[in-house]
């Protein structure tokens, strides 16, 4: 199993990989896949695949992927090719459109689409073009420079809903919870769903260790993309669990700033801020993970018009990675 950081350190790396997405090199080799999230469809090409973060795609397939027709008509000797395998995956559909539709526009941003030059062939000529720095390797070497870079942030969090102690009627005779202890930790959930700040919750918990490490994490993010203000890309609920999945993708900021209209672009290099982002390079393909608690109070207004003071326990799993597209 990966391991996780103690709350008071920084994000650590994650020590376990993730299972391999397996290339059966046969003529049958899948160009597309068929997926179902949770009873929506996508029709999502290989490359496509290839190029999600490795934790997305460990959400997708936990158990790993094989990229080869595996259909019961072929095993069984069927002769229709165009059979293919629907892959069932528990993965919230909405979130899974949210990371396509960033990838896809950030992709066409850099590389150009048959209507829009991109920015590549700007930054790829001053890369064979610089002169050799007797400080590190050559630009043209640097895959800053060659590949569109998105920072990947993951927020895992599983509440617990605490009444006070004065709430009664929250469960049957035989201590099991009754409708309306469930309506509160749906309320709670509600509670929760609503504070989309990406933020808040990690600056509450440097304020009270007084963490240098966690502001640096911080301070490193913003620098490299994020907003101290952003909210969350993508929240929600999953489905009859007390838990929520968010996701925040933003482009890397590189230090490589482009002046001028297409065709006519002028390239120049902000080198501090290329020497931030190149500290990043370190989460490429390689997830790294912190968790910690978190506790606030709410009062939550039950269904029978009664107001309850609840102590809401939060246990949250930050996965932070580098793309490169």
């Amino acid at each position: 199993m990966a391991t996780v950081a103690a709350s008071n350190s920084p994000i650590t790396q994650v020590s376990a990989t993730p299972p391999p997405i397996q290339a059966n090199l046969q003529p049958q080799l899948l160009t597309r896949l068929q997926l179902d999230l949770r009873g929506e469809r996508f029709s999502v090409d290989r490359e496509t695949i290839m190029n999600l973060p490795e934790s997305v795609l460990l959400c997708l397939f936990p158990n790993g992927l094989v990229l080869s027709r595996q259909s019961v008509a072929l095993s069984e000797g069927g002769e229709n090719d165009e059979d293919e395998e629907v892959y069932s995956v528990d993965f919230d559909p909405k979130c899974f459109a949210y990371v396509l539709n960033f990838f896809k526009t950030a992709s066409d941003n850099f590389y150009g689409t048959s209507t829009s030059p991109g920015l590549l062939a700007a930054q790829q000529h001053l890369a064979d073009n610089a002169p050799a720095s007797e400080f590190g390797p050559p630009l043209s070497q640097n895959p800053l420079f060659s590949k569109q870079a998105i920072i990947v942030l993951r927020e895992e969090l599983e509440y617990f809903a605490i009444p006070s102690k004065e709430t009664n009627a929250l469960t049957d005779e035989s201590g099991n919870a009754n409708e309306a202890l469930l309506d509160l930790k749906r309320q709670c959930g509600q509670v929760l769903l609503e504070k989309k700040s990406v933020f808040t919750a990690l600056q509450r918990n440097i304020n009270k260790e007084n963490n240098v490490a966690e502001q640096h994490l911080i301070d490193m993010l913003c620098m490299s993309g994020f907003d101290r203000e952003d909210s969350w890309g993508f929240r929600a609920l999953e489905p009859s669990r007390s838990c929520i999945s968010s996701i925040a993708l933003v482009l890397l900021k590189t230090g490589i700033n482009h002046q001028g209209p297409p065709g006519e672009t002028t390239v120049t290099v902000d080198y501090g801020q290329m020497g931030t982002a190149q500290k990043l390079l370190l989460f490429w393909r390689k997830p790294a993970r912190k968790c910690w608690w978190d506790g606030v109070e709410v009062d939550i207004k039950r269904s029978d018009g009664l107001v309850t003071p609840v102590k809401l326990w939060a246990r949250r799993v930050w996965t932070l990675e580098l793309s490169l597209v």
